[in-house]
């Protein structure tokens, strides 16, 4: 949907100078709710809400301004005529023309805070989803089954704890940090008990060559995440569909977890290494792309305060990343054999 209409709820005390509204850039039309004049609607489009949202609430104060809505747009009769350029043009609070934040424009931050939400919340849902993806896998892996891994992948239930974390570090909400932290852990630790138990009383052999296929990692596969996770945070915030990026995430995030869940329950140990370090390098991959994405995109909280907080707070876990990646790559040269030659021998 291109565009969205803006829902604004004023009090008694709020100003009714319509006027506001109308020199208010990148406002297409605005119309009054009710015969009070107090409540008004602004149709903008979709990439524009986050700084209309923004500028209204500088110009309101939380006294004044009961409530913002914004709702979507399914068509608009007639077509509105495009912006001219100095409608384009973004000011700060003192009426200074300042240059957009970020290079991706597309969902505000509000619609994107709502949107995944849910994802990192703990519901009777989640845990449903969580153990029919993995029974699923299981059984596609071990069958050696690639339709069946598929619809695993489709149900896509760690997208949305991962994601979660990356934009409450943009946004310094240390809240959802811990709730997204939470949901990723009894997420990934509720596939790994149930795959381990498939794995410790499964009776026939653990070689197929989607499971084995698992159990080793490389370069090539950190790249396939970090496009993962990017590509999952570009369609959510641009308001496209996200189930094939669904998909892709829980390429890189599920079939490893049932693995390892599965070769730990055999008492294969080496294999389950193998699965462990590939999951490792996938949750990695993904926070650090997402983390990224949403750098670039300029997703970052209205105050000020509140801005100094999330910028500490992004840097800190793009170190931890980073530094988390390093580590794993060491491991994964060391595995492959690489890493020896460029260390001197020693008698």
């Amino acid at each position: 949907m291109t565009h969205r209409v803006i829902q604004i709820h004023l009090s008694r005390t709020a100003s009714r100078n319509a006027l506001r509204f109308a020199r208010m850039q990148r406002v297409i039309d605005y119309w009054p709710v009710g015969d009070d004049n107090r409540d008004w609607s602004l149709l903008v489009r979709t990439k524009h809400v986050q700084s209309v949202t923004d500028k209204l609430q500088t110009i309101y104060s939380a006294a004044q301004m009961r409530r913002l809505v914004v709702l979507p747009v399914e068509a608009v009769i007639p077509k509105p005529p495009d912006l001219k350029k100095k409608d384009l043009e973004v000011s700060d609070h003192e009426g200074r023309q300042v240059k957009p934040k970020g290079i991706f424009e597309g969902l505000s931050r509000d619609e994107l805070l709502e949107d995944v939400v849910q994802g990192a919340t703990i519901t009777r849902t989640f845990f449903l989803l969580v153990i029919f993806s993995t029974i699923v896998a299981s059984i596609g892996l071990i069958e050696d089954n690639i339709a069946v891994v598929i619809g695993a992948m489709v149900i896509a239930p760690l997208l949305g704890p991962n994601i979660a974390l990356a934009l409450a570090t943009a946004l310094g909400d240390v809240g959802l940090m811990m709730r997204a932290v939470k949901t990723n852990l009894l997420g990934v630790g509720l596939s790994l008990l149930l795959s381990f138990g498939i794995g410790a009383f499964w009776v026939g052999p653990l070689d197929s060559p989607e499971l084995i296929s698992r159990t080793d990692v490389g370069f090539d596969g950190i790249a396939l995440a970090l496009v993962s996770g990017a590509a999952a945070v570009l369609s959510l915030a641009s308001g496209t569909s996200s189930v094939l990026v669904g998909v892709m995430v829980a390429v890189a995030l599920l079939p490893p977890a049932t693995t390892l869940g599965i070769f730990l329950g055999a008492g294969n140990y080496p294999l389950a290494e193998g699965a462990g370090l590939l999951l490792a390098v996938n949750v990695v991959c993904v926070n650090l792309a997402a983390k990224v994405t949403f750098l670039l995109k300029g997703v970052q909280p209205l105050e000020w305060y509140d801005k100094q907080k999330a910028r500490k707070a992004m840097g800190l876990y793009l170190l931890f990343w980073i530094l988390t990646l390093g580590v794993l790559s060491v491991v994964i040269m060391r595995r492959s054999g690489l890493l020896p030659a460029f260390i001197p021998m020693t008698s």
